[in-house]
């Protein structure tokens, strides 16, 4: 019986046609991965698998998780993969993995909101104490290049006048600033990162994600856009809950693997990029746009008025420094985002 066809395909083949010419550098290599239960570590596990399939690589990951039950639950046909193999632990305090690693990502820490402000202590401690241990953990593996996926969180509140913010900003930032747990969190993982790269000869790679939109994406939580999205495929109202005038932009998953991959692979050590999309719009344009997209008809409600005077925030970066120096751009439109994600919602 023929196997049904991946229900990713077209995506992951966009993936790998972008990334080619990189992955001969995992040929028979082993590579570790904390976070392959989110949203970046499943579309990292998804091109991973393709590409070691469609090349041949003889490639192998091991991934950390808390629950491997449940990412099997989750992700069936990536447990399911004998590249893949898993390794039970809490990022702070795992057991280090005997052999050798050529390449460590380190992804684990939800965006968790509620965890962001129940109990901020441990969102910093488990980010900063998750990333020192993964780092020494490469180390001892003797890995060559580590990545780590940062946020566009550390650079605290978009100043108004600024539309796309540069990885430079950071640079002239006060860590002593108000800002979240996790983007406080994620600026000292930074710091770690760099200082232990250059004590260690291990070529630190950086990414600072924004927003982004595609299948593994959570539709019932804190991402405006997979609230959208899964109200409209429910015919349900879709509910902005603030003003509708802050700015989002989102970068398409497959695109976002690419970046990913390029950065491990190819960026310069200890270098910071920006990983998003630079077309903004506001949250009310959006949630329109989904309506529009999907063909729902229950309306955009606005629960608050905006207050008069007030500049829209903003959370869109400047993806210049990605364009100019790894060629890397935005290839997926948002249009066709929203309709691969409601179509892969369907199949799901």
């Amino acid at each position: 019986m023929r196997k049904p066809p991946h229900p990713l395909a077209d995506d992951l083949d966009h993936t790998l046609a972008h990334t080619r010419e990189l992955w001969e550098e995992l040929r028979g290599q082993r590579l570790f991965l904390t976070g392959g239960t989110g949203f970046f570590g499943c579309w990292l596990l998804e091109s991973f698998a393709w590409a070691n399939e469609k090349l041949k690589l003889g490639a192998s990951v091991l991934v950390l998780t808390r629950d491997p039950a449940s990412f099997q639950k989750k992700a069936p046909h990536l447990a399911a993969n004998p590249a893949i193999r898993f390794h039970r632990g809490d990022v702070r305090s795992f057991t280090f993995p005997a052999g050798y690693f050529s390449h460590v990502i380190h992804a684990a820490t939800e965006a968790s909101a509620k965890l962001n402000a129940e109990n901020p202590g441990l969102m910093f401690e488990t980010i900063v104490e998750g990333t020192r241990h993964t780092l020494e953990f490469s180390h001892t593996a003797g890995a060559k290049k580590f990545l780590l996926t940062s946020s566009g969180a550390v650079y605290g509140p978009q100043p108004p006048e600024i539309t796309q913010i540069e990885e430079d900003y950071a640079e002239k930032l006060d860590p002593a600033v108000p800002t979240s747990a996790y983007g406080k969190g994620k600026f000292a993982a930074e710091k770690i990162c760099t200082d232990f790269g250059k004590q260690h000869e291990i070529e630190i790679k950086i990414a600072r994600g924004f927003a982004f939109v595609g299948p593994h994406l959570p539709m019932d939580t804190h991402f405006a856009i997979g609230n959208f999205i899964n109200d409209a495929m429910r015919g349900r109202t879709l509910r902005i809950h603030g003003d509708g005038t802050p700015y989002r932009s989102y970068l398409y998953a497959a695109d976002l693997a690419i970046w990913l991959w390029t950065i491990l692979f190819r960026a310069p050590a200890g270098r910071a990029y920006n990983v998003g999309s630079a077309q903004a719009l506001t949250i009310a344009e959006l949630a329109r746009k989904v309506e529009s997209v999907l063909g729902a008809h229950a309306g955009v409600t606005i629960l608050r008025p905006p207050t008069p005077g007030q500049p829209p925030a903003r959370y869109v970066p400047s993806v210049k420094r990605a364009e100019a120096e790894l060629g890397l751009r935005e290839r997926v439109d948002l249009e066709t985002a929203i309709k691969k994600t409601a179509s892969w919602l369907r199949q799901s």
